[in-house]
């Protein structure tokens, strides 16, 4: 049997497996909202779930307990990324199926971006704000409902920053970017180089 050497193509088996994994969606939000918030954040869970996709966020209260929520409801699996080390410092809502737990607070907001394919984020504070800015810089699909909004002067949204109207428009963008392969992708531009606005990566 010959070992795999640094630099080897990963083995078929391999490829196989990773193209067969089912998608991983992130739900990102606040940990406190209003009713229509969280039953909108409800609905998106359910549709994440009902299309067989694994649903994740981060495992606590108000947005994050609603999707998590409504996914659960519809029979589908449930990650939460805790901010504690432990179920005592960071207790898990109700719907979580596997709780992470981290003991890195906010920097577990990057871990909820680089886990999901796409980044769902419904209304949401600054640790929302947060999470959408990791990962747009880090090339992840992101999608809004009725959070953020990016309208500053100058500033030119990334092609990868989408808006939806209601739940079931989410689930729409969510299937669209999955069909074409635009999930978890890498910005392949070298740091530093110039792109569309005279900005440069960084």
């Amino acid at each position: 049997m010959s070992i795999p050497r640094a630099g080897d193509p990963p083995p078929a088996a391999s490829l196989e497996a990773r193209s067969a994994r089912r998608p991983i969606i992130g739900i990102m939000g606040g940990s406190a909202c209003d009713e229509a918030a969280y039953e909108r954040a409800r609905r998106v869970g359910a549709l994440v779930a009902r299309a067989g996709f694994v649903l994740l966020c981060g495992g606590g209260t108000g947005v994050m307990e609603a999707a998590a929520r409504g996914a659960r409801e519809e029979g589908g699996t449930t990650v939460g990324i805790l901010p504690g080390r432990d179920a005592v410092e960071s207790p898990p809502n109700p719907y979580i199926d596997i709780p992470l737990y981290t003991g890195i607070h906010y920097a577990r907001n990057l871990l909820n971006v680089l886990s999901s394919d796409v980044v769902v984020a419904v209304a949401g504070g600054l640790g929302t704000l947060s999470e959408i800015a990791l990962a747009l810089r880090c090339d992840r699909p992101v999608v809004l409902l009725d959070s953020w909004r990016f309208d500053a002067a100058g500033f030119e949204p990334p092609g990868h920053l989408y808006h939806a109207a209601d739940p079931e428009a989410v689930l729409d963008r969510v299937r669209a970017l999955l069909a074409a392969g635009e999930s978890g992708r890498r910005d392949s531009r070298p740091a530093g180089q110039v792109v569309a606005g005279g900005a440069a990566t960084d």
